[in-house]
């Protein structure tokens, strides 16, 4: 049975797990079967037997699936409270928003149910170092309008160009691009959307909704690769980037060398539970977007990857611009959904298509990946171990044992 009295001992240690805890002023109810314990959090967090009235919302899930939750390397869909509420293994009743406020929040809390791991030691840098990147900007029209967008480069060779994932930027790919073995062959180049990351939006965006469409998504990567003139580049995307490459696939498969997907699907697996989408909170007054986006994919992160990589990570969502996150999944869900009939007409040998998905993503399943890569006939597909959505990002060390190959084939 799990003991949730020790999430009393969260706090410990964690000024700044403390500092929101401050401010939460909440009441939660946890349930297992039968058995209930109230979570009061505010300077100190307590638990109670039993199932007060004043709680703000309850979280219902069996003994079981608690139990997994737990484990010190919980299994695929187990690893956040997110992700048991998306795979409908853990039920949400009460005030919604509440918990959609806090949602960083309680996966941080939650954690203090497993075996506490050591803290990472992480190797120090010695002398300074000025590492081979070079960023800079771009200036060009993009559908009558003027752009100024964002990228960073690093080696020669066979351009690689990076696509970010919704709501992110390029930054994702920073391990890439200070990897020698790499950039010995390739010239990777990332560069971020309009709206993220160091890219400005376009004049005149305070009167836009900004909103990602396929159109949108595919001329905003030709334009910037023939702004480059880059020679039949590789393009590699994650999330809506992995959506993105077979569109760019379909429609200009004769300029690309190769197209490599991270967590590609016909469509994105919504979960069993939309009731945070359908709230919008990663876009009210009420909500800080921002910490509610990077609370709603720190789920898909695998439990095993390092926490320094994982939290740069969630730092990148933290960041975003206000709505931009939300626009990029008009694409992801509904404008860029494949299950059209189109991808019958995509050619693998025309243009040589490499799938690879992480074991721990819930959103780009790896069974979703298996399906596309037998529809289309994929030049090659593999599910990476250890890895969830953002594999390079999350453990570039562990990605990188998948990419090599893929890479090897390709130059």
């Amino acid at each position: 049975m799990v003991q949730f009295d020790r999430l009393a001992q969260a706090l410990d240690g964690r000024p700044a797990l403390q500092q929101r805890a401050r401010k939460a002023g909440l009441s939660v109810v946890v349930r297992a079967g039968d058995a209930a314990a109230t979570v009061r959090v505010g300077e100190t967090i307590t638990t109670a037997p039993g199932a007060s009235s004043d709680a703000a919302f309850t979280l219902i899930a069996s003994p079981e699936t608690w139990a997994a939750y737990a484990r010190p390397v919980p299994p695929v869909g187990y690893q956040s409270i997110v992700g048991m509420v998306r795979m409908g293994t853990l039920r949400v009743e009460g005030d919604m928003l509440a918990f959609g406020r806090n949602l960083l929040f309680l996966e941080q809390l939650f954690a203090a149910l497993r075996p506490e791991t050591p803290v990472e030691a992480l190797p120090g840098i010695g002398a300074p170092v000025i590492e081979p990147v070079v960023g800079r900007y771009l200036r060009l029209d993009l559908n009558g309008r003027p752009h100024r967008l964002y990228f960073e480069e690093a080696g020669q060779g066979i351009p690689l160009v990076c696509l970010h994932t919704a709501g992110a930027d390029g930054r994702q790919y920073r391990a890439l691009l200070n990897d020698a073995e790499i950039t010995r062959r390739f010239r990777v180049v990332v560069f971020d959307l309009p709206w993220h990351g160091k890219s400005s939006p376009p004049p005149g965006f305070e009167r836009d909704a900004y909103q990602l469409t396929t159109d949108l998504y595919v001329d905003t990567v030709m334009a910037f690769c023939r702004a480059l003139g880059l020679d039949r580049p590789v393009v590699m995307g994650c999330s809506i980037g992995g959506r993105a490459v077979l569109h760019l696939a379909l429609r200009h498969g004769e300029y690309f060398r190769a197209a490599i997907g991270l967590q590609s699907a016909t469509h994105a697996d919504a979960g069993a539970d939309t009731r945070l989408r359908d709230l919008g909170v990663m876009y009210r007054p009420d909500v800080h977007g921002q910490e509610a986006a990077a609370g709603s994919v720190a789920c898909l992160i695998a439990p095993t990857s390092p926490q320094s990589e994982k939290w740069e990570t969630l730092w990148h969502y933290m960041q975003g611009g206000p709505g931009v996150f939300l626009g990029d999944l008009h694409y992801y869900f509904t404008d860029g959904d494949l299950r059209n009939g189109l991808l019958d007409s995509l050619d693998t040998k025309r243009c040589p298509l490499h799938l690879l998905t992480g074991e721990y993503d819930l959103s780009a399943t790896p069974e979703l990946t298996a399906e596309l890569a037998k529809l289309v006939k994929a030049t090659s597909f593999q599910v990476m171990e250890g890895l969830g959505h953002f594999p390079m990002s999350e453990n570039p060390a562990q990605f990188r044992k998948y990419l090599l190959p893929v890479l090897e084939r390709i130059g």
